[in-house]
């Protein structure tokens, strides 16, 4: 495990930048590509918001106040940059979140790059029906297995608030799956 306070003081002097923020990308890509693609679904449009992501956090590294993790600052800002995509998409396309969360199951279905048997795309289907702050607590929780401290300090929403979205989201997962 890397050492955090150490990475920041790297990441913020300009010596060690590049290098540092090189480590950064290995030590964090893969889990937030895993949690971007969990919210937009496409491939390519997370390839996209990775990038956004790090380069925002790469820009403005010196605004962390360290107040909280790293991680989650970062992971954080990945899911600002992934919900302002789904906004903006469904403005350009002038459709509601619904209309476009069908519009992404279906293009899953098609997604070379999803291997899913047909129990995680029922599964990814159910997931989608959520609204998005139950989708979003659901996928940190269940998918990336996150403890309830750490989504708080990502989301900054109370630990009870979270249990209660993760319950009521595994309900209405439950049911959809039991109905279908």
């Amino acid at each position: 495990m890397h050492n955090e306070k150490e990475l920041i003081l790297r990441l913020t002097s300009e010596a060690t930048k590049d290098s540092a923020f090189k480590e950064l990308l290995q030590l964090y890509k893969e889990r937030l590509y895993w949690h971007i693609r969990k919210i937009v679904v496409s491939h390519d449009d997370t390839d996209d918001i990775l990038q956004n992501t790090f380069i925002k956090v790469y820009k403005n590294i010196h605004s962390f106040k360290g107040e909280g993790k790293l991680f989650s600052w970062i992971y954080r800002i990945a899911t600002n940059e992934a919900f302002t995509h789904l906004k903006r998409n469904s403005k350009l396309r002038s459709v509601d979140n619904e209309e476009l969360q069908d519009q992404t199951i279906d293009n899953l279905e098609a997604d070379v790059y999803f291997e899913g048997s047909e129990i995680q795309l029922k599964l990814q289907k159910a997931i989608a029906t959520l609204p998005e702050k139950q989708k979003l607590v659901f996928n940190m929780r269940y998918f990336d297995d996150l403890k309830y401290s750490d989504m708080s300090e990502i989301l900054e929403t109370s630990e009870g608030a979270l249990k209660a979205s993760y319950h009521i989201a595994v309900k209405k997962i439950e049911a959809y799956l039991t109905n279908d």
